[in-house]
């Protein structure tokens, strides 16, 4: 039996919030090819004479005011993850951030320290649904750093999860408990990505975002097109809680930049609600597993007060799944996916 191990692999976070960490962060973060996929000349002009220098000490504050005292809740949470995971299944687990510590390098070593004749790791991005900005970048900067390193073990991929039984029924439960009181919507609000990300991730080129109802229509594009596969989770979340589909909608955050991305926008919708007579909102984020910023500070304080001064009355952010002990045993359900 081969031995192996096991990588959790999620977004990343800057060391401190600092803003000095900031930039290196946010350089970092910007500068992926997969995430600004502009030529590298406009990337880099864009990134580090425009972009960095104006939003890091913006995004400094906005970790300081989710920022816990042993560190930044992504990392923790992963880490927690890790060790939780770890308990369920017989190999070891290590973690690796794509943007930030830890590296690559070090989950890698981890995992050899822990087991010296290591034959295969199976990498977990905790990605949901496939995007080049997401998933893809974290599969592939995890196979360069491989080749580059010279490790001669296999690497086997988890691949994205957003109609897995296990997960649906994991983020459903997670959910439950906060669906008991009364609510007039709520709001699946998935992180935004540009329209031509889609488009790219297209084989044929011809459906996403062509065809009508595209999402809708059967085509091998959907195993790549994050756009489907975020309504997807919804639709079949929404069946497992047993919800009225009129009370559910769905949007997207975390807008960057002037470029067309999906919509609706959740910075658009939110505040548009309680002139609509949605007064109590529940807010759920399913492309993230872990709390992190985007959900912590851009939905749960932000999102939050904005709605709450334009006349709403009751806004409830529903944690992401973290060390839910149904979504442990989701993850050890999914490792047995990898490919």
């Amino acid at each position: 039996m081969a031995k192996k191990g096991l990588i959790l692999m999620n977004l990343g976070s800057p060391d401190s919030t600092s803003v000095k960490d900031l930039k290196k962060y946010l350089t970092e973060f910007l500068m992926d090819k997969r995430v600004i996929d502009k030529p590298y000349l406009l990337r880099s002009i864009l990134v580090k004479l425009l972009i960095v220098p104006f939003r890091s000490a913006k995004s400094a504050e906005a970790y300081e005011q989710i920022w816990w005292e042993e560190g930044s809740p992504l990392v923790i949470l992963t880490e927690r993850q890790r060790e939780a995971l770890s308990k369920k299944i017989d190999m070891p687990v290590s973690i690796s951030m794509r943007y930030g510590n830890p590296t690559p390098r070090v989950a890698y070593e981890a995992l050899l320290k822990a087991e010296p004749e290591l034959e295969e790791v199976i990498l977990f991005p905790l990605y949901p649904h496939y995007a080049m900005s997401s998933y893809e970048t974290a599969v592939n900067h995890m196979e360069e750093a491989k080749k580059e390193l010279g490790y001669t073990f296999k690497l086997k991929v988890v691949p994205p999860f957003y109609e897995h039984p296990a997960y649906i029924h994991a983020l459903a439960e997670s959910m439950r408990p906060h669906l008991q009181e009364d609510f007039d919507q709520l709001l699946f609000s998935y992180h935004g990505i540009p329209e031509r990300h889609v488009t790219k991730a297209d084989p044929s080129g011809k459906h996403c975002l062509l065809v009508q109802d595209c999402c809708s229509v059967a085509n091998p594009a959907h195993q790549t097109c994050y756009r489907h596969q975020v309504t997807r989770t919804t639709e079949l979340v929404t069946k497992e809680l047993g919800l009225d589909k009129s009370r559910v909608q769905q949007a997207y955050q975390s807008r960057l930049g002037r470029d067309p991305w999906l919509t609706p926008s959740t910075q658009t919708v939110v505040p548009e609600m309680p002139a609509k007579g949605i007064k109590k909102l529940k807010v759920v984020c399913p492309s993230f597993v872990s709390d992190c910023l985007e959900t912590l500070e851009e939905i749960e304080l932000r999102a939050k007060e904005e709605f709450l001064e334009l006349g709403g009355e009751q806004f409830d952010y529903i944690p992401c799944m973290n060390t839910d002990e149904v979504w442990i045993k989701a993850m050890a359900e999914l490792i047995e996916t990898a490919r």
